[in-house]
């Protein structure tokens, strides 16, 4: 009888360790929705950050921050959130989705106009693209997409949307419009700086008048509904490091911080 009692607890003692060692082990799990323009920043941040905190792993998923906004209204598992735009996270702060005082200004970006490399197309300014010549146009939705909603006041503040628009093929993030102006589906496009020099089948027609754009700032913050708040904490602090701003740096952002 003894000797059962002691087989018990040896096997209850062996399943406790196992129990604990395994909590241990367990990562914590933080999912980031961010911008489409930040694919590959991003991927060099998860790499570089789970080097140095092997129990956290990063889960990002990536779109137009109007569709990622809505997400996050509806629900879906968010612990942090980088928009391509003031626009979406200061709605998301009106609601009192968003931790207030952990919104911050991280980067900054330039809108351009892009053509297939291989185009001799004679145009050189966003103006041009009303002329007659120009069939189809690749311009971010701008009702839900920020690069959209930037291509538009340019347009309008150069008096030219209406006939923009009615040749304007409508992507749902920039990095849909990147990859038509590549296959050459569409003669033109309006992308960041930073999406055009990641890809050699595009060339960088013209720069968006400063007058015409508002400032591209990109704001990151936390859901409250984060389960995760000091891992949160720690990562932002991460985000906003000089580690990180090489990383933004080398990919053709400015820092905002």
């Amino acid at each position: 009888m003894i000797a059962k009692k002691i087989i018990i607890f040896i096997v209850a003692g062996f399943f406790l360790g196992a129990v604990s060692c395994k909590k241990k082990t367990e990562k914590t799990e933080l999912t980031v929705l961010a911008a489409a323009s930040l694919c590959d920043v991003c991927k060099e941040l998860k790499s570089e950050y789970e080097k140095k905190n092997p129990h956290v792993e990063l889960l990002f998923s990536f779109g137009g921050s109007g569709s990622l906004k809505a997400q996050i209204e509806a629900g879906a598992p968010c612990d942090i959130f980088i928009s391509a735009a003031t626009k979406q996270m200061e709605a998301l702060q009106k609601k009192g989705i968003i931790i207030e005082e952990s919104v911050k200004n991280l980067l900054e970006n330039e809108v351009v106009l892009i053509a297939p490399f291989s185009s001799e197309s004679a145009i050189s300014s966003f103006k041009d693209l009303a002329l007659p010549s120009v069939k189809m146009i690749a311009i971010g939705e701008p009702s839900s997409v920020p690069v959209g909603q930037y291509s538009k006041a340019i347009f309008e503040s150069l008096d030219v949307w209406d006939k923009v628009s009615k040749k304007a093929n409508f992507a749902s993030d920039v990095r849909t419009v990147l990859s038509w102006v590549e296959e050459s589906a569409c003669d033109f496009g309006i992308v960041y700086a930073t999406d055009a020099a990641t890809s050699r089948k595009v060339r960088v027609v013209a720069r968006s008048p400063e007058s015409a754009c508002p400032k591209v700032i990109y704001p990151a913050g936390i859901v409250k509904t984060t389960e995760s708040q000091e891992e949160s904490e720690k990562f932002m602090d991460f985000l906003f490091s000089e580690k990180a701003g090489k990383i933004y740096s080398s990919a053709g952002f400015k820092i905002a911080f």
